[in-house]
């Protein structure tokens, strides 16, 4: 097992809550223990395996939860039957016990599952922690989904209620567009999320807001709001590898 610090600024949707996409293009770029072995010896095929990513936390406004996400990077010898799941977890801080929650979304089922990762080659699904609400009741969270080696990429809005233990998924809805990009609770309709879509080449994204059922209206003069405060360090390694 290996740990190291990566730059992680970069994002496909050019996210003001980027996914850490240097991470992954790095971990892509790892040369093949393969090419390591000695000349006498015949070159044995490349197994999958694993880089892991943690998020940074993200405090609660009463500074009584912190939230971050675990990312796994399944690595194949061919990129596009690689795979990236995600999990998020929300800590007691003052007892430290862990509120695991699983999103449901199309690239998001069964995190970490083996069976999982055979079924669904090439797709992308990194989860991000993004805001909490003003009163910490809920929490928002990024999902951002793709498939390796195509222009298939997009959004979703991951929404956890504290006092419920309920977890929902949303997204733009009854409107056409190919990109949608997360960015934060709306200002104008209190308990929506705030997102900017449109067509890939096209200038100028409108802004929609979107409620829990995945109501949609275009707002002109909309701003995001996003409460909590990113922890200045973390707990263990921010990424590592396992063979």
């Amino acid at each position: 097992m290996t740990s190291t610090s990566v730059s992680v600024s970069c994002d496909p949707l050019n996210s003001p809550y980027p996914v850490p996409w240097n991470w992954v293009m790095a971990a892509l770029a790892e040369k093949p223990a393969s090419e390591n072995q000695p000349p006498e010896k015949p070159a044995q095929p490349e197994a999958s395996s694993f880089r892991y990513y943690r998020s940074q936390s993200l405090l609660s406004p009463d500074g009584m939860f912190a939230a971050y996400s675990r990312i796994q990077l399944q690595r194949s010898a061919e990129i596009p039957h690689s795979r990236i799941v995600s999990i998020l977890f929300v800590e007691r801080l003052a007892t430290g016990e862990l509120q695991t929650i699983t999103p449901a979304a199309p690239f998001t089922d069964n995190p970490f599952v083996a069976d999982a990762l055979l079924h669904q080659p090439g797709t992308i699904a990194m989860l991000i922690p993004v805001a909490w609400s003003e009163d910490g009741e809920r929490l928002l969270a990024r999902e951002f989904e793709s498939k390796f080696c195509s222009s298939l990429a997009s959004d979703f809005a991951v929404v956890w209620e504290r006092r419920l233990n309920r977890t929902y998924t949303v997204a733009p809805t009854q409107i056409q567009y190919s990109n949608a990009v997360l960015l934060g609770w709306s200002q104008a309709y209190p308990n929506h999320v705030l997102f900017q879509a449109g067509q890939m080449g096209e200038a100028n994204w409108p802004l929609y807001a979107v409620d829990a059922n995945g109501q949609t209206q275009q707002v002109s003069s909309d701003q995001p709001l996003s409460f909590g405060q990113y922890a200045n360090g973390f707990w263990g390694p921010q990424s590592y590898s396992c063979a």
